[in-house]
């Protein structure tokens, strides 16, 4: 894993935690986006090199809206950037870990992604992420 590409923070409604944010970091949010196969739409912030992504859930059965009803507001996963997720991946089955997605999928902000269960990283939802190349 190279790095932490953001934390993804579940938010009950997303315009008022642009405009929180907002005043906490002091720049506004500079991309918003639909992951309709997830029922989510993200709002992306950036804090110095850091990533942060706002989840708020569109559909009630969605797993943010789930994380919501189930633990109210508050930081959802944590995404690590990634060279290979196939390889990555099958490293970390190897290892043992869990993953809840055998294969990546389209993701926010231009990436392939993949998580890991929380129940074998002490209770920390890990998203694996992949900048999808374009050609």
């Amino acid at each position: 894993m190279d790095k932490i590409e953001h934390i993804g923070i579940a938010v009950k409604d997303l315009e008022a935690s642009n405009a929180l944010f907002a005043k906490l970091f002091g720049v506004p949010h500079y991309k918003v986006e639909e992951v309709v196969s997830e029922g989510v739409k993200t709002s992306f912030f950036k804090s110095g090199p850091n990533k942060i992504e706002l989840l708020e859930a569109t559909k009630p059965d969605s797993p943010i809206a789930k994380f919501v009803e189930k633990k109210g507001e508050g930081i959802h996963h944590i995404a690590f950037a990634v060279e290979d997720i196939v390889s990555e991946l099958e490293r970390l089955k190897g290892e043992g870990f869990v993953v809840l997605n055998e294969t990546p999928k389209k993701g926010a902000d231009n990436k392939l992604v993949a998580f890991l269960h929380p129940k074998g990283t002490n209770g920390v939802l890990v998203e694996l992420c992949q900048e999808i190349k374009e050609g």
